[in-house]
């Protein structure tokens, strides 16, 4: 797999009916290793061990209803009043993080509400607020986790 710009993680990986599979430390259990989950994976790894966000408190690909159509979103992490605080689309390394990808998020956010939206390729990464005022502003990388919240 590619290397990426987040930081190297001790990962589990074995081979199962001719599938390579990683382990996921959020699911507890072993997924398909695919582009984009070597991404959502270095993610999570990252948000838990980099930005200390609890592991209880991040979801991964769970099923949302949008406007009557089911979609999934990668990554969604909660305050402690189990509100979303984060949510991230996880691109493979070959995507370009475009407008569309933009938009994707922006949907999900629609019914997530989140103060806080990314996208990321895994080299690539952007990050924002979304105001009051419903303009965002790009942040410099993920926020930490805030215990306060």
């Amino acid at each position: 797999m590619q290397t990426l710009t987040f930081p190297p993680f001790a990962y589990q990986i074995k081979k199962q009916n001719g599938m390579t599979l990683i382990f996921d430390i959020i699911r507890k259990k072993y997924v398909t290793l695919t582009p984009e989950e070597w991404v959502r994976q270095h993610l999570i790894h990252y948000l838990v061990e980099e930005k200390h966000y609890p592991r209880t408190l991040i979801a991964v690909e769970k099923e949302i209803n949008l406007y009557g159509l089911k979609r999934r979103f990668d990554v969604v992490c909660y305050n402690r009043q189990s509100e979303p605080y984060l949510i991230v689309e996880c691109k493979a390394p070959a995507v370009a993080l475009s407008q569309t990808v933009f938009d994707q998020v922006f949907r999900y956010n629609l019914v997530m509400a989140a103060p806080y939206v990314a996208i990321t390729n895994g080299v690539t990464h952007y990050c924002g607020r979304l105001n009051e005022d419903r303009t965002f502003s790009f942040l410099s990388g993920f926020p930490p986790f805030n215990p306060a919240c």
